[in-house]
């Protein structure tokens, strides 16, 4: 059985946690690949509404064995604190499996984040603070700390020495800030290991042998395609690889396993952060978006920045992530417009671009290009089947299908787990 990727289209934000839940009763493996808790999914099971940081979606559904693999930096506060939560409202985490390769998000790596986003002042990159891009400069860096070394005592704290020597360097002599200690970094640490050991393991052996036994393995990205480190609007990026690629290399199974790549795209588009957003919105439209969809961050609660669908970014990601199917999500959210444009190409300088510009400065400067649509006013969140949603709702999705280079499979009409129509099976191949 091949491995399945999912993957944001956009900026993130797109739903991915919803998507990941509506596969899961056929998956027997969820694994988160990249980043950390910079991210979060929310995923409602009926009246429920649960907010993932740093779990994968998949360890809301029973049966289901989530891993946290190698690519992924980790707070163990933070995971704890995640644990604890669904285990009081009676989730069961316990088959939780955490790469012994993953790196460890540092108390001095938060420190680090924090004061050096707000030393760059206008040039910030609008991070979360929650150092998950000091973590991934250490891992390349290579003084980073791993899971692993958590229980070696010796090897940490040679670890955590060496890697402060320049951490306080930097705080003291740069950010006129008090020097972190060893012996407190070290402490804290040792403290998660009695509880971590149970779940730590060799993450890629065990998900060879899962596909290899024809157990069906679902690969689900944090962040998202434009805010990938090498194909995202850099700078304005994460810290990881979050496209299709990132699932190869952040887990360990080779990629010729993966035949299956998911997408998903909202019916509109949301940005978090700093950086280039071409039809992003700040009128009533842009306002209407962001309150109907709850355009707020799962993890940081930041207001989205909002606009129109852009379909060259749709086809940008469908190319760069080799995309099979699209999961259109909140296409209930644009109901009650009169109108919906839809960014069909870009204007930068007077020139017509149908694709996105390879330079970073033009993308800044490019201006819209907008076909619109006619809007609908009918309550869509109970459709079941695609015939069920208003004809102009049908055009939208049919037009946007056509320009983004790969098919919608399934679309999203509420925030329900089952409001959701599919129009094709994603995993037969």
């Amino acid at each position: 059985m091949p491995a399945v990727v999912i993957v944001g289209a956009q900026w993130g934000d797109e739903g991915k946690g919803k998507a990941t839940d509506l596969l899961a009763e056929h998956i027997d493996y969820v694994v988160k690949f990249n980043g950390g808790n910079n991210a979060g999914h929310t995923v409602v099971i009926g009246t429920e509404k649960y907010a993932l940081h740093l779990l994968p979606s998949g360890i809301l559904t029973p049966g289901v064995v989530p891993v946290i693999s190698n690519g992924v930096v980790i707070d163990l506060a933070v995971l704890f604190q995640e644990l604890d939560a669904l285990n009081s409202r009676g989730i069961d985490t316990s088959k939780l499996r955490i790469s012994a390769n993953a790196h460890v998000i540092t108390p001095y790596n938060v420190t680090v984040d924090k004061v050096s986003e707000r030393f760059l002042g206008k040039r910030a990159i609008g991070t979360t603070g929650r150092g998950i891009g000091p973590t991934y400069a250490d891992k390349i860096n290579r003084v980073g700390i791993r899971i692993q070394d958590l229980f070696d005592e010796s090897i940490l704290r040679q670890k955590v020495e060496g890697a402060l020597v320049a951490k306080n360097n930097l705080l003291t002599k740069v950010y006129n800030r008090a020097a972190i200690k060893v012996d407190d970094t070290v402490k804290e640490l040792l403290s998660y290991t009695e509880r971590l050991a149970p779940m730590v393991a060799d993450t890629a052996l065990e998900l060879h042998q899962a596909i290899e036994a024809n157990k069906t393995v679902l690969f689900e990205g944090g962040q998202a395609t434009m805010l990938d480190v090498d194909h995202g609007t850099y700078p304005f990026v994460t810290s990881s690889s979050s496209t299709a690629g990132g699932a190869s290399t952040g887990s360990g199974i080779g990629p010729g396993l993966f035949t299956t790549v998911i997408a998903i795209v909202k019916a509109y588009t949301t940005r978090v952060g700093s950086g280039p957003f071409p039809t992003e919105l700040f009128d009533e439209n842009g306002e209407f978006l962001r309150k109907t969809g709850h355009e707020f961050g799962t993890t940081t609660g930041r207001p989205r920045r909002c606009g129109w669908y852009d379909a060259p970014i749709a086809r940008y990601s469908a190319r760069i992530n080799g995309v099979t199917d699209f999961v259109m999500t909140k296409l209930d959210v644009l109901t009650g417009l009169k109108e919906i444009p839809v960014c069909v190409a870009y204007e930068v300088d007077g020139v017509r671009h149908d694709e996105m510009p390879v330079s970073q400065s033009d993308f800044h400067h490019a201006k819209p290009i907008y076909q619109n649509f006619a809007g609908w006013t009918e309550d869509i969140s109970g459709c079941k089947k695609f015939e069920d949603l208003p004809k102009t709702a049908q055009d939208y999705v049919l037009a946007i299908e056509k320009m983004s280079g790969a098919r919608i499979s399934a679309i999203g009409v509420g925030p329900a787990r089952d409001a959701i129509i599919v129009r094709h099976d994603m995993l037969a191949k």
